[in-house]
């Protein structure tokens, strides 16, 4: 298996190869000790593997914050768990259990973004995350199984950006995906605030050390 620090080096490539030129990326371990948290970057309760992703998220965020020339900022967790952004800066973390990622931009837009392991779905979860017409969309691929897990990190991707302009919870039926080799549509199936039904969401996919990265931007 690729060392960790070659893991985050084809990380970093995955997702500068898929987000504009504009966003920023950086990786961090989560399995390392916890990297200190800045003020009111606060996580009450949390077992110490999800304290470790917590920092790691936060620690990468800061290294891409340098890569645009912007100062270091604490980066707080808001009542609705979504990362308070310094103004200016728009952004978004994601982490597996080995592998954390942050994408930060100036620019006023959408983004967000997914990894999971390139596992497949688990049976049971299909019908809380697929719906039936992704399930039909899929019933006769061989790969299916993998393909619903791309489906799952892609509204995942998808649910981070909007959240930001909608500022709404919802669950997996409210976003539909057409997947197209390494990209996908996101299309709402029904009105959030900013979004009304059948907007469509764009985003792209790539393969990366025993992972899948998701992107969405807009």
């Amino acid at each position: 298996m690729p060392s960790l620090a070659t893991q985050l080096a084809a990380l970093t490539a995955a997702a500068r190869a898929i987000l504009p030129a504009s966003v920023a990326v950086a990786t961090s371990d989560p399995t390392a000790a916890a990297q200190p948290l800045w003020l009111g970057e606060t996580l009450r309760g949390a077992v110490d593997s999800r304290l470790r992703e917590f920092a790691a998220g936060r620690a990468a965020a800061r290294q891409a914050f340098a890569l645009l020339g912007v100062d270091p900022a604490a980066i707080p967790q808001g009542p609705d768990r979504a990362p308070v952004w310094p103004t200016g800066i728009t952004g978004s973390i994601t982490h597996s259990a080995t592998l954390c990622l942050a994408a930060v931009t100036r620019d006023a837009m959408l983004i967000g973004i997914d990894l999971e392991p390139d596992t497949p779905l688990a049976p049971d979860l299909w019908d809380t995350v697929l719906l039936p017409a992704e399930q039909e969309m899929l019933r006769s691929n061989s790969n299916a199984p993998l393909l619903a897990k791309r489906i799952f990190s892609a509204k995942e991707a998808a649910y981070k950006a909007q959240y930001a302009r909608s500022k709404t919870l919802f669950g997996f039926d409210v976003i539909q995906i057409i997947l197209s080799d390494s990209s996908f549509t996101a299309r709402f199936t029904t009105s959030v605030p900013n979004f009304p039904a059948g907007t469509t969401l764009h985003g792209r996919a790539i393969s990366v050390a025993n992972h899948i990265l998701t992107a969405v931007t807009g």
